[in-house]
């Protein structure tokens, strides 16, 4: 199929490159020129697994072609995705003008019959105003299709090519016809297709992340509790992630959720629940925890440290809001740094490919370093905000010399609190008694 993608961020390169791996043409259109010259050279403006590869591999065998010329792209498709990003107004309820500039210009441009698929993250009834922008300029048929996007970053490319789901909101026989077609090779092997409605779609993708945010709230409330009544909140996940009735996933306590879904979905869809008079207060409370929960991290240190963190020096191991991403939007880390330099604290940080992008957004208020082990150097405690790989086994007895004082605030619970006390740390972590050094009784001399 000719196949035209018009937004080349985070959804659009994934869809655009897995869709070429299959054997589509496939063009990826962006307004942004520089990007695109970028993207031309296969260097890529965000870090996700395996997408890299794709790219150049596609691209090298013309399955895939960038262009920053949007009415060439929609001229040539007989199927376009709309993939540009919906980020949250002042209100909190989505930012549809990008959206809804695409379809004026799929209107403009079509040559013949089109497929219009929204992948982009967009409220209930945004179909029917992507509708109409088509049609004020529309001289074919086109078939409007809502296939919200589920992937997660860190494992967006294996999550297209092995779907455990493909949703599908179509209102005609051919669109229907058309997509199942085109993710016929991602299913083969008896992952559902579900089709439905339009507004069944749409609605489909914010209630998902909506279950997955509150999930994460409720069990950093249950560890809150925890800390206050002795119990350990790993076994707590444990014992409740066993029934198979609520299973394990989502149920790890941490410094809050981030990035470019959680936060932005469970707003936007407060906001429509509002606009029809269906307040949805649990929802709420999961965006009320949240924001609480990423000042938790905050709260400990400056307990550790006697009250204050003025004129100390604070270690940061990690700054995206997960593994296997660069993506720092929505960051408990961005809250953490920010609230240590208000009190006076200076902050060295370490991520392992995260640090270009907290540049950006910090600039030289903060040190940033190429070793997890150069950040702990001559700190006065170290936070773990995130949790990659390399920081999951790493040389306690260098880090304890490295610090001025043994301390380690844990926000992903990745390490033994008993180890810890053993090797002479003062550690804390969410959801699990603080853990001291044991004072050892003085040896009395003859």
């Amino acid at each position: 199929m000719n196949i035209s993608v018009i937004g080349t961020g985070y959804v659009g390169l994934v869809v655009g490159a897995c869709l070429a791996e299959t054997g589509n043409s496939v063009v990826c259109a962006d307004v942004d020129r520089r990007k695109i010259e970028g993207l031309k050279r296969n260097q890529l403006p965000i870090y996700e697994p395996g997408l890299a590869p794709l790219v150049e591999r596609n691209q090298q065998h013309e399955r895939l072609i960038f262009t920053d010329d949007v009415p060439a792209a929609v001229a040539s498709a007989s199927v376009i995705f709309i993939a540009v990003g919906t980020p949250p107004d002042e209100d909190g309820s989505a930012d549809l003008r990008h959206v809804l500039a695409v379809a004026e210009q799929i209107g403009r441009h079509m040559t013949r019959e089109l497929v219009v698929v929204t992948k982009s993250t967009v409220p209930v009834g945004t179909a029917a105003k992507v509708s109409a922008a088509v049609a004020r300029h529309a001289r074919y048929p086109f078939h409007l299709c809502s296939n919200p996007e589920f992937l997660k970053e860190g494992a967006a490319v294996d999550d297209f090519l092995k779907p455990d789901r493909v949703v599908l909101g179509v209102e005609t026989d051919h669109a229907r016809s058309v997509m199942a077609e085109l993710y016929a090779p991602f299913v083969r092997t008896g992952k559902p297709i579900i089709f439905m409605d339009i507004p069944s779609a749409e609605m489909t993708k914010y209630a998902a992340n909506a279950m997955l945010a509150t999930r994460i709230s409720f069990m950093n409330e249950v560890a809150s509790l925890c800390e206050r009544v002795g119990a350990n909140v790993d076994h707590v996940r444990k014992g409740v992630g066993s029934d198979p009735r609520i299973g394990a996933s989502f149920l790890f306590p941490g410094p809050g959720y981030g990035g470019s879904c959680f936060p932005k979905d469970v707003k936007a869809l407060i906001r429509t629940a509002e606009e029809c008079g269906v307040p949805l207060d649990v929802l709420q409370a999961v965006e009320d925890v949240n924001e609480r929960q990423k000042r938790r991290l905050f709260t400990k240190l400056s307990t550790a440290l006697g009250g204050s963190v003025r004129g100390t020096q604070i270690a940061v191991w990690g700054l995206a809001f997960k593994p296997q991403t660069d993506d720092m939007r929505e960051a408990p880390s961005l809250t953490l740094i920010e609230e240590l330099l208000e009190a006076g604290a200076r902050v060295c940080a370490h991520d392992p490919v995260a640090t270009q992008e907290a540049r950006r957004r910090l600039g030289d208020r903060v040190a940033f370093v190429e070793s997890n082990y150069d950040a702990v150097a001559g700190a006065d405690a170290l936070v773990v905000v995130t949790d990659w790989n390399e920081y999951r086994h790493p040389d306690f007895q260098r880090i304890r010399q490295a610090l001025r004082q043994p301390i380690l605030i844990d926000g992903r619970n990745l390490y033994d609190p008993v180890k810890m006390v053993e090797l002479g740390f003062r550690y804390d972590s969410m959801g699990r008694p603080v853990a001291r050094p044991v004072a050892r009784p003085a040896t009395l001399v003859a």
